[in-house]
């Protein structure tokens, strides 16, 4: 992305938080190179831009992300029934190479009328696409996701795992097309606190980690041209993702985030 077009972006989310419901004024602090800052000011949700399908961009729907004790929550407690509303809710600004810390539980139920596979399911969405450059009716930004799994009472499933909505990537020397592959980690049930770091180096290499352990590798995150949504994006033939926003799901599970740090490499 061209640094104009790029400054535009910003400008246009930046509005979209300004005209968004009121707020503290304590706009995150500015990320830094080899430190770690967090993304979130543990008050409310300044510096972020919910999306949710069926709702315009800045529309928190049914107050659905919020802020409580220093934690960045995802609740259903004012939702009677989920309907494909699937939520994303976005840091207002985009990066390239970085290094992406998130501390998360799943807690309670899920919301009556989620899909079956959305129990205990989340994750951080990585290389999104530009938030106003989505539909109104779009489930998901074409993106990276780093999928956070919880644990049934039996059988095992693994966590930060990757999935790739409207995105393709490689592995092992091989272009990967299927929707998801599993991670290596080991299965983390109940309410526990996990913590996925993601290492992100442009179109280079991406490692992601659980509670410090390496689980997964790949590289060349880049649109998918057979993705309807994705193809509209791609300019001048170019479809390597060299970075983009960084999103937080809500997929009809509630969840919660302790932490959402950043630290930028210095490449």
């Amino acid at each position: 992305m061209r640094r104009s077009r790029l400054s535009f972006a910003v400008g246009l989310l930046m509005g979209v938080l300004v005209a968004a419901s009121p707020s503290s004024g304590q706009t995150p602090a500015a990320p830094q190179v080899g430190r770690w800052t967090s993304l979130f000011n543990g008050k409310d949700l300044e510096g972020w831009i919910p999306k949710f399908a069926k709702s315009p961009l800045g529309e928190n729907y049914r107050d659905t992300f919020r802020v409580d004790d220093g934690v960045l929550k995802v609740t259903y407690e004012k939702w009677d029934k989920f309907d494909g509303e699937f939520g994303h809710l976005f840091f207002y600004q985009p990066f390239s190479k970085y290094r992406l810390r998130v501390e998360y539980r799943f807690v309670g139920d899920q919301c009556p009328g989620g899909p079956g596979w959305a129990v205990r399911n989340s994750g951080a969405m990585l290389y999104c696409q530009d938030p106003t450059t989505m539909t109104k009716d779009q489930d998901f930004p074409s993106s990276l996701e780093i999928q956070f799994l919880g644990g049934g009472e039996r059988g095992e499933r693994p966590t930060a795992n990757v999935c790739s909505p409207g995105t393709v990537y490689a592995m092992g020397g091989k272009l990967i097309t299927q929707h998801c592959t599993d991670s290596k980690s080991k299965t983390f049930r109940g309410d526990q606190w996990v913590t996925v770091e993601v290492e992100c180096h442009g179109f280079g290499p991406i490692k992601n980690y659980v509670n410090g352990e390496l689980v997964m590798e790949y590289e060349k995150p880049q649109l998918d041209a057979n993705d309807p949504q994705s193809a509209r994006l791609i300019k001048d033939g170019r479809k390597d993702l060299a970075g983009g926003w960084i999103a937080l799901q809500a997929e009809s599970h509630p969840v919660e985030f302790r932490k959402v740090e950043i630290m930028l490499l210095d490449e």
